[in-house]
């Protein structure tokens, strides 16, 4: 679910989109959507996602993202596009305001609609090249995910259990529960504030010491000792 390179490139002229070759333009269907100040792109490129799961992915956004962006960014951008991409075979990815999504996900996982909020937190994000590290990238994203997510249950996703073969860097839902971890224990609000570190490109690993008077290796270490949250 990291951010990638773009598979599809916007015409700057005319706004139209150029497919990737891989797609098959015949199945291809384009809606935008409009609700107050944002706007979704929705593009589908595959024939197997069901109309049921698009409605479910179509209104977590609206759901989730106004919240990211009020709880952390709220200059992130106003328009967002979905691209079902046939050509992709991760889970998901983001970058420049475009997510793309495998079908073949959603055949397999209808419940996972919480991959939306995941991804629009790397929007909301916005951390560029310079923001820091990206197990805190991902770890944030995770974190927000637990935080406002709609449907984890159903799906099944949650932050796991401790275990001593774990480590802060391995990122997603790990990292996301030491996050959760800190915010309770040692300071609240860390999340946002090296949020905003990251997004500002100023982020330095002496804010953990600043913030908690500890660092990152000595307050997994602590964590460790007394996991529960």
């Amino acid at each position: 679910m990291k951010n990638c390179i773009l598979a599809f490139i916007f015409a700057a002229s005319c706004g139209r989109l150029l497919a990737h070759p891989a797609a098959d333009t015949s199945i291809i269907r384009t809606d935008t959507i409009k609700k107050g100040k944002l706007t979704l792109t929705f593009i589908n490129q595959s024939a197997t996602l069901s109309p049921v799961t698009k409605q479910r992915l179509i209104d977590a956004f609206f759901k989730v993202y106004p919240e990211e962006m009020k709880e952390y960014n709220k200059k992130s951008l106003r328009e967002v596009t979905f691209i079902i991409d046939t050509s992709y075979k991760g889970v998901a990815a983001t970058g420049h305001g475009v997510v793309h999504y495998n079908p073949e996900w959603f055949v397999k996982h209808p419940e996972d609609i919480d991959v939306v909020t995941h991804e629009v937190m790397h929007i909301v994000q916005n951390y560029g090249d310079k923001g820091g590290p990206g197990w805190l990238t991902e770890g944030i994203a995770d974190y927000v995910r637990n935080q406002f997510g709609i449907n984890n249950g159903p799906a099944n996703w949650t932050l796991p259990a401790f275990k001593p073969t774990q480590s802060y860097t391995n990122a997603y839902r790990v990292t996301a529960r030491f996050l959760v971890w800190l915010e309770k224990n040692k300071k609240k609000d860390i999340v946002k504030k090296l949020d905003k570190h990251m997004r500002e490109g100023t982020y330095k690993p002496e804010l953990w010491v600043e913030y908690t008077g500890s660092t990152v290796e000595a307050l997994w270490q602590e964590y460790s000792q007394n996991p529960a949250i």
